[in-house]
Formats: C-alpha cells, sequence, structure tokens
C-alpha cells in the first residue's frame, strides 16, 4: 500500500517555500512587464503559508497522536510558522525573518520524523499504530 511520508512533503513545501522567497524575485523580475506579479501577491504569499500550515499540523498532528506524544515539534513548527508571518508584515526585515523560519519548520518535521521512527512500541492505552 502507498503511503505519504507527510514530514517529507512538509520539508519539501518548506524549502520550495524558502526557494520561492529567495530566488523567484532575482528570477523572476521581468514578470510584471507581461501583467503578472507573483513575487509581491499577498494573496500568493499568504496562501503558500497556509498551504505550509496545513500539511505541516497535519504531519505532526499525526506524529503526535498515533506515535510520540511529544509537543516539542508542534512549538518549533509555530515558531516557524510565526516568523513566516512576521517576515509578510515587517518586509524591510525579509531575510532575518525567513531564514529562521524555514530552520524552525524543517527542525520540526525531522523532530516529528525521527520521533515516529524511534515510536516503534505502543506505550500508552491511546497508541494506534495501523
Amino acid at each position: 500500500m502507498f503511503r505519504i511520508n507527510y514530514d517529507a512533503l512538509g520539508i519539501t513545501a518548506s524549502l520550495a517555500c524558502a526557494i520561492h522567497c529567495a530566488i523567484l524575485p532575482l528570477l523572476l523580475t521581468s514578470l510584471p512587464v507581461f501583467g503578472i506579479n507573483i513575487i509581491h501577491n499577498y494573496f500568493f504569499e499568504y496562501g503558500m503559508i497556509g498551504l505550509a500550515f496545513v500539511v505541516g499540523m497535519y504531519a505532526l498532528y499525526h506524529g503526535y497522536k498515533k506515535h510520540h506524544h511529544k509537543t516539542l515539534p508542534a512549538v518549533f513548527f509555530s515558531a516557524g510558522i510565526s516568523f513566516l508571518l512576521l517576515k509578510e508584515l515587517f518586509h524591510d526585515y525579509h531575510v532575518l525573518l525567513l531564514v529562521p523560519a524555514v530552520i524552525l519548520i524543517i527542525t520540526a518535521h525531522y523532530m516529528n520524523y525521527s520521533l515516529c521512527r524511534k515510536a516503534n512500541h505502543c506505550h500508552a492505552g491511546d497508541c494506534n499504530h495501523g
């Protein structure tokens, strides 16, 4: 049966977001000439943050509920999402807020993945390793 590794998907989405935020403005500065503006499109930016939040929270909730019962990955993830939101509010500090956001989100997914791999046995009555 095919299973999706949501932590790997979350890490990939975080990296894609970092690439979008760091490189896209440099490579696609000619898009406004063609009437296309995704570089500073707030709907697009908040949509990407929302997508990262939904995928990330699903992965972390799955790991928490079915495997490790640790909240630390969610704390790191929440801090990372907070930095992403702050990045949208304080444009002058874009890079200074983006770097810790990506590091925190990737760290959260890696921690969740590692904790899920270590939880190879039921340790509480509510475990559901199915």
